[in-house]
């Protein structure tokens, strides 16, 4: 990749000296004498650029401000936060990790940063918890509404705030010791390589997909069938399906675009692996991410784009979320005019309520 860039880096030279003395076409010659390889490299690098600075400009700001803003509005209101709300707080930090790790990983479009072993395995480690802990807090959620509704008649003893925070800490530990147990061991393994990347273990791969995308979705899948049972038979109380409705829609909005942003990327990586050869000495070389580079490179912008959208659903779905916005900006704002502006935008046409449902 970097000798090919070097070769147009000379073309470029080359064809720039020349139009200063002569009217020599680059076009037909230099650049028809460049193998289809270099033309391919040239035409991704392109198109990668493209499509990175595209998600700088309108994801990336969202993405960053928005999380943050989902934390610093719920923290505001510590005595309003419900057992949802903690969750996604959480979730907000998570996707924090994210967003910063993918601002250098799609600008990556030559993978140099894959060749120094430190700065690959950091980017990778961060990756990982983020993407184990946003999985793993979806799936509990997914889990919560369940207990919810199920013990809609009466208080369940699990579903208190206190369970919540002991949940989000087991949620947390798990997911770092998901990532540094196998990063241990395997570092231990490969002691002493120079190029060693701790992204590029077939084991750690072959976990990501399973324990990080199949068994929790498979989880979730259970738990959502259940749910819709139990709506399926509580249609008869009226009153209470436009409320669990709300909060339903937009946890299973969240959930859905979190599998469809994750989907291309752990079919990517489960391609590779079930190509993979059992030759010990050909697993470090080639991957299906050097031999279709725009293809990886699109499935890790999707996989990023997750972190920036979780905010717009949060806010525009989460009913709760969009009173306690309102009472944040009500309340910092130092001028009528921008708070009438945000009035307007936000639809707040919904009066605040006293007491907050937490299902």
């Amino acid at each position: 990749m970097e000798v090919q860039a070097t070769t147009l880096f000379h073309i470029y030279g080359n064809c720039t000296a020349l139009k200063l003395n002569t009217s020599y076409d680059c076009n037909k010659t230099d650049f028809q004498d460049l193998p289809e390889e270099t033309h391919d490299t040239y035409q991704f690098y392109i198109i990668s650029l493209f499509l990175s600075c595209l998600y700088t400009i309108f994801l990336f700001p969202i993405g960053f401000i928005g999380n943050i803003l989902i934390l610093v509005v719920n923290l505001n209101h510590r005595d309003k936060m419900t057992i949802p709300d903690l969750y996604f707080v959480n979730l907000a930090v998570a996707d924090l990790i994210l967003v910063a790790d993918s601002l250098i990983e799609v600008f990556n479009l030559n993978e140099k940063y894959y060749d120094i072993a430190i700065l690959c395995t950091f980017m990778s480690l961060f990756l990982q918890i983020n993407m184990y802990s946003s999985i793993f807090f979806l799936t509990w959620m997914s889990f919560d509404r369940y207990v919810a509704l199920a013990s809609a008649m009466s208080s369940s003893p699990l579903r208190t705030m206190q369970h919540a925070k002991l949940s989000c800490s087991l949620i947390w530990m798990a997911s770092i010791l998901a990532t540094l147990l196998p990063f241990t061991i395997v570092q231990t393994q490969h002691t002493g390589e120079v190029h060693f990347c701790f992204a590029n273990v077939l084991e750690i791969q072959w976990l990501e997909v399973t324990i990080g995308f199949l068994v929790p979705f498979s989880i979730i899948g259970l738990c959502y069938s259940l749910i819709v049972r139990i709506l399926m038979r509580a249609q008869k109380h009226r009153g209470l399906w436009p409320r669990r409705q709300k909060a339903l829609r937009m946890i299973v909005v969240v959930v859905l675009v979190f599998f469809i942003c994750w989907l291309p990327e752990n079919v990517f990586i489960s391609i590779q692996l079930l190509q993979g050869t059992e030759d010990p000495a050909q697993r470090s070389g080639k991957t299906l991410r050097h031999d279709y580079p725009l293809t990886g490179h699109i499935v890790n912008l999707a996989a990023f784009s997750n972190s920036c959208l979780n905010p717009i659903i949060y806010s525009f779905l989460g009913e709760t979320f969009r009173d306690k916005l309102r009472l944040f900006i009500k309340q910092k704002a130092s001028w009528s005019v921008l708070y009438r502006f945000c009035h307007h935008t936000l639809d707040l046409q919904i009066p605040v309520r006293s007491e907050v449902s937490e299902v």
